[in-house]
């Protein structure tokens, strides 16, 4: 397989992005597909805290939740993984131990990515050595914006050498790249370079998550499955707080990518505070009656 000239701008219609999203969001679903819809976008969650103040004792309550997101309905699947910073990722493996859900962990100088390569390295094997299946990567902005492809390129591909076994995840922070055009030219460099997924954000920047950028990427996915043969999963974190926007997310997964994508081995929403308004609608589709938002754990 050819590696692009990375230097080539793959145009982007901006109008036609923008009014191919309208026309998704307008279709209306029954409320069986409904049903079934919010319970898949939650069995593709990554239930997420990256703050300077997490503790054991919040990181357990979360996996809990992981595993069980609303107790009173066992039928219920869980979320896709738990994400967190590399020291709790042990804590993570012993909490979820028997159960489909994934360890994940952010890496490289997260969320800035400002760190030596070395670094970057050591911060990957530390929390594939402490157990985590996933591994969330942020790329070098500052050198991508500056034209050094062949740099962020590189740090790819060593970042996923290091994974080992452990899935790859390359952070592209779409808020900072300014155009649909980079954004294009940095998810096919990252799937080139070896991402197993490409992801919006670090939740960290704003805007965070959206459905244009998102198209674009899944543009992306699929221009790459055409020429490899090869699936690649996406993740839109950051923004992402209603059931309904979950939902449209999904129809533009299924209108550009197909079924095979629709599950948790391909796409991901990076976005716990997501989880609560999931459940809220499925309850109410289940008894009719919409419950507080208190009646949920807050994580």
């Amino acid at each position: 397989m050819s590696i692009p000239d990375f230097n080539q701008t793959i145009p982007i219609d901006h109008v036609g992005v923008e009014e191919r999203i309208s026309r998704l969001n307008s279709r209306s679903i029954k409320r069986e597909s409904k049903v079934q819809a919010l319970k898949m976008a939650l069995n593709m969650m990554d239930l997420t805290t990256l703050e300077g103040k997490d503790s054991a004792g919040k990181v357990i309550q979360l996996c809990q939740k992981a595993k069980r997101p609303h107790p009173p309905m066992p039928d219920l699947p869980t979320v896709a993984a738990v994400c967190v910073y590399p020291s709790m990722v042990s804590l993570v493996k012993e909490q979820v131990k028997g159960t489909d859900v994934k360890v994940a962990s952010v890496a490289t100088a997260f969320p800035s990515g400002q760190a030596p390569l070395s670094v970057k390295l050591d911060d990957t094997r530390f929390a594939v050595s402490e157990g985590a299946d996933e591994i969330d990567m942020v790329i070098s902005r500052g050198a991508f914006l500056s034209g050094e492809y062949t740099k962020v390129f590189d740090e790819i591909a060593a970042i996923k050498e290091a994974c080992g076994d452990a899935h790859l995840k390359v952070i592209l922070e779409t808020g900072e790249l300014h155009t649909y055009e980079n954004v294009r030219k940095a998810s096919d460099l990252a799937m080139h370079a070896g991402a197993d997924f490409i992801k919006t954000s670090t939740g960290k920047v704003s805007p965070a998550a959206t459905q244009p950028v998102t198209l674009v990427m899944l543009e992306a996915i699929r221009d790459y499955y055409h020429e490899t043969g090869t699936m690649i999963g996406m993740k839109p974190a950051g923004g992402i707080r209603k059931a309904k926007q979950a939902i449209q997310y999904l129809v533009l997964v299924k209108e550009t990518l197909g079924a095979a994508w629709l599950n948790n081995k391909y796409f991901r929403f990076g976005a716990s505070s997501l989880a609560n308004d999931v459940l809220m609608q499925i309850v109410k589709q289940q008894t009719g009656v919409y419950q507080s938002p208190n009646y949920f754990s807050v994580d």
